[in-house]
């Protein structure tokens, strides 16, 4: 059975990384435990997020929220550059008021179904010159650099806030996907707590259980059944994080006996849920 890997950790509130050339193995699909954004540079890549394949373009903004299983198909023979954030789930949150949300452009973004922000001309003045100044910064040697670093990093948010604001961003379409695919996945996000068969899932989309089980392997490079039952335990270890008793989280989260739900949560995270119960990793 396919397995995901949980790739990266962040013991901080954010995480910068300025990235040249391609890992030397090939990236799998994998999860974080953290928001991640990728702020696109050079290369020939395309980026595989929730069924959805982009191909990207210089200084494209990808946002791979908590627990998306994604990974990227990079060309080697290209020379693959971009700046990498790590950010903890609430981070971003922290900075709301009544004033200014600089969570905005992930709500919009989710709202347009799209993963990949291009800037456009219009905001090329503001936003690109403030992700060149970030991509930069890495190079810079002088007092506080690493302070400067943190602080632009809080300028490009605003910036791509303000963007997306204005319509300066254009949310753009998988270069591939299969739309009966991508409408099952989001059939699944929706009704995780209901009783998620794959024969309930076939009937409502009008597939047999074979084809759709093989068009779903096939876009997203894993089994219909393990993606539902990660997306459930990835909902349970919020819920037990937040106080929520755990019988109530089991079922809440779609699991029909507490001992089936056990076994998935410690394969999954390698520990019982009960030992889940103080706060989310960081």
């Amino acid at each position: 059975m396919h397995t995901y890997r949980k790739k990266g950790y962040l013991n901080s509130e954010f995480k910068l990384f300025h990235l040249v050339g391609a890992p030397e193995e090939e990236i799998g699909f994998h999860y974080h435990d953290f928001h991640k954004i990728i702020l696109f540079l050079k290369g020939n890549v395309h980026y595989m997020v929730e069924g959805k394949t982009y191909e990207l373009a210089p200084y494209d903004i990808v946002f791979v929220n908590r627990n998306d299983i994604h990974k990227p198909v990079i060309d080697s023979s290209v020379l693959y550059e971009r700046i990498i954030v790590y950010i903890s789930p609430g981070f971003i949150d922290a900075y709301r008021t009544d004033t200014y949300d600089l969570s905005y452009c992930f709500h919009k973004a989710k709202e347009e179904q799209s993963n990949v922000l291009r800037i456009l001309p219009l905001s090329k003045s503001v936003l690109l010159r403030t992700a060149k100044e970030l991509e930069h910064s890495f190079t810079d040697t002088a007092y506080a650099n690493t302070l400067y670093r943190q602080v632009l990093f809080l300028e490009f948010m605003i910036q791509l806030n303000r963007a997306a604001l204005s319509n300066h961003l254009e949310y753009i379409d998988s270069a591939v996907c299969n739309q009966k695919v991508v409408d099952i996945l989001r059939y699944i996000n929706l009704h995780l707590t209901s009783d998620l068969t794959i024969e309930h899932i076939a009937q409502e989309f009008y597939l047999s259980r074979y084809h759709m089980m093989r068009i779903f392997k096939e876009e997203t490079g894993y089994t219909i059944g393990k993606y539902i039952t990660y997306k459930r335990l990835s909902m349970a270890r919020e819920l037990i994080a937040e106080g929520v008793p755990l019988t109530s989280v089991c079922f809440d989260c779609g699991f029909k006996d507490y001992s089936t739900f056990s076994r998935a949560y410690k394969k999954l995270y390698g520990k019982s849920p009960n030992s889940g119960r103080s706060t989310l990793e960081k």
